[in-house]
C-alpha cells in the first residue's frame, strides 16, 4: 500500500464512505464531516489526484480510482478491526471505540495490528467474556 500522511487517510477514507453512500463525494460533504475547510479538502484532492487515487475536477463529483479504492478499503478495514479490538477485548462502547480507531489506525505498526487481531478472534473464539475481564 502506497504510505499517505494521516490526513490522507482520513480524506480517503471519507471519500470512500461517501462514494459507498452516495456514488461519489462532493467538497463540501468532506468538509463538513471531517470539519475542515474546503480550501483544505482542495488541497488534498489536488494532492490525491496527483497520485492517480482520485478523480477529481473542481465542481464535479469525486470518485476513487481503482488503487485509490483499493487503499480506502484497506484504510477502513484498519479502522473497522481496531475499533473492534477495543470493543471486543478491551470492553469499551463502540463510540469510543471508534473514536480511538480512527487515531490509532495511522499510527500502529503492522506487527501491532496483527497481534489486535490474533487477540480479538481469540476473545471471540474463545469461552472469555469481557464481562470478566473488566
Amino acid at each position: 500500500m502506497e504510505k499517505l500522511s494521516c490526513s490522507l487517510e482520513d480524506y480517503i477514507e471519507e471519500i470512500y464512505s461517501q462514494v459507498l453512500k452516495n456514488g461519489n463525494a462532493k467538497v463540501t460533504e468532506i468538509a463538513k464531516s471531517l470539519n475542515v475547510r474546503k480550501a483544505s479538502v482542495t488541497g488534498a484532492l489536488n494532492t490525491l489526484s496527483e497520485k492517480k487515487l482520485v478523480n477529481y475536477t473542481p465542481y464535479s463529483p469525486i470518485t476513487l480510482t481503482a488503487k485509490g479504492e483499493e487503499i480506502a478499503k484497506q484504510v477502513l478495514e484498519k479502522h473497522e478491526n481496531i475499533a473492534k479490538f477495543f470493543t471486543d477485548v478491551m470492553g469499551l462502547d463502540e463510540t469510543e471505540s471508534a473514536e480511538i480507531a480512527c487515531k490509532m489506525e495511522h499510527i500502529v505498526s503492522e506487527k501491532l495490528f496483527e497481534n489486535m487481531l490474533k487477540l480479538t478472534d481469540f476473545i471471540n473464539n474463545s469461552k472469555i467474556s469481557t464481562k470478566d475481564l473488566y
